[in-house]
């Protein structure tokens, strides 16, 4: 195989739902990409082919729309019209409307297979992207003109080069060990069930966050009147809720929620995922960028980390062809500042939003509930800061990528 098949403008270690992302992204601009993925797109065990039911905040639907892939996912998400947050057994709750953002609709809901499937789809039309699978990175190498990556296959080691290596392997990053990032870790001492709900009534596409003494619960509006749970447990309950039949699982449930929805009537299959805050110190090393859970991992409160992934792509998308277009090096430490700097807002934004709100709205001490309930009242009652609250759940707070306000890069 000659050396050049084996150069890569930029290659990808990733994918899942944001790597394919970036690649689609960067896909038709110029460059040569490859994806590394160990896991065949289709195959049950990737992680853009499960049940898990992924909120989209409203800038992300921009993000895909600035792609070209909205109009191919948008049969597949349900949109959000309102979202109530409220405090199990307080007086305190706060709602959201499109119609007060001026928006049609505050978010999405679509399945990650379906998401995959739209992403798998649009990989095949793009000439300029290889996606290298079953394959995973077990060395690397920097030097001052590109990267030299040595990667496993099924026919055995293959050494790639690239000028720019992103890592997009999840929250238990290779790549970041490889380079031995040092990471900040928070453990909840929580665990999320996550599950499909089907209820009595219909869920008018109404969002509902309620926050409980073991953590919050969310039940989103998906397609076939049916609503995506993510209920947070204690990790010491996790074990015995998992163990209900149905008929007890709903009932426990129905207890934790209420009876807005009429009776909880049929459950699917409960997957457990504990739950942890995972930061990234840097972001950006000399030839690597960080996206995604690779860079952060967040709880999943206000279901903000595959948005927060997606700003990461848009951003370093704009960045890398910026560079490209002034004739610089993509993978310099120069041009990568700018993605971090540019991110860095965002993300501490974000992680103080929703570890704030964790920490809050588990706190049983009684000044505290009566603060958060007294807030909530506030903010339901004060325009601008319901604005400021929504633009943030939404993604539209701060400097905004090229994607992000729904342009082509």
């Amino acid at each position: 195989m000659p050396a050049s098949d084996n150069h890569y403008d930029i290659l990808i270690s990733g994918g899942g739902l944001v790597g394919a992302s970036l690649a689609c992204a960067l896909g038709g601009k110029g460059l040569r990409i490859g994806l590394i993925e160990a896991v065949p797109f289709g195959d049950a065990g990737q992680p853009s082919y499960d049940d898990r039911a992924i909120a989209l905040a409203q800038g992300t639907q921009r993000i895909f729309s600035g792609m070209g892939l909205w109009s191919a996912l948008e049969p597949h998400a349900t949109p959000i019209h309102q979202i109530h947050v409220s405090d199990r057994g307080r007086f305190g709750f706060a709602r959201l409307n499109r119609d007060e953002e001026g928006v049609p609709a505050l978010g999405y809901v679509a399945l990650a297979r379906d998401l995959g499937t739209v992403l798998a789809e649009q990989l095949t039309k793009l000439a300029d992207v290889e996606v290298i699978c079953p394959a995973r990175v077990s060395a690397v190498d920097i030097t001052s003109n590109d990267a030299s990556v040595q990667i496993e296959t099924a026919a055995g080691e293959r050494l790639l080069s690239t000028q720019l290596l992103v890592a997009a392997d999840g929250a238990q990053s290779t790549l970041r060990e490889l380079f031995d990032i040092p990471t900040t870790v928070w453990e909840y001492g929580q665990s999320a069930v996550i599950t499909n709900i089907t209820p009595q009534y219909p869920h008018r596409h109404i969002a509902y966050e309620r926050f409980t003494d073991t953590g919050p619960l969310a039940l989103l509006p998906m397609c076939e009147q049916r609503c995506s749970l993510v209920w947070t447990l204690q990790a010491s309950q996790v074990d015995e809720v998992m163990a209900l039949g149905d008929a007890a699982f709903l009932a426990r449930l129905q207890e934790r929620f209420g009876t807005r929805l009429g009776k909880l009537q049929r459950v699917g299959k409960r997957v457990v995922y504990p739950l942890r805050l995972v930061r990234a110190q840097e972001s950006v090393r000399p030839r690597l960028a960080l996206i995604g859970n690779a860079a952060h991992t967040l709880h999943p409160i206000a279901g903000q980390g595959f948005n927060l992934g997606l700003r990461d792509v848009a951003a370093l998308a704009e960045v890398v062809m910026e560079a490209k277009h002034a004739g610089q090096d993509i993978g310099d430490v120069t041009v990568l500042r700018r993605y971090a700097d540019w991110r860095s807002g965002d993300h501490r934004r974000v992680i103080a939003f929703t570890d704030g709100l964790t920490r809050v709205f588990t706190s049983p001490f009684p000044p505290i509930a009566l603060a958060r309930n007294l807030g909530m009242l506030a903010l339901d009652l004060c325009p601008p800061a319901k604005r400021l609250f929504a633009r943030l759940t939404m993604g539209r707070a701060g400097k905004l990528p090229r994607l992000a306000r729904g342009l082509e890069l």
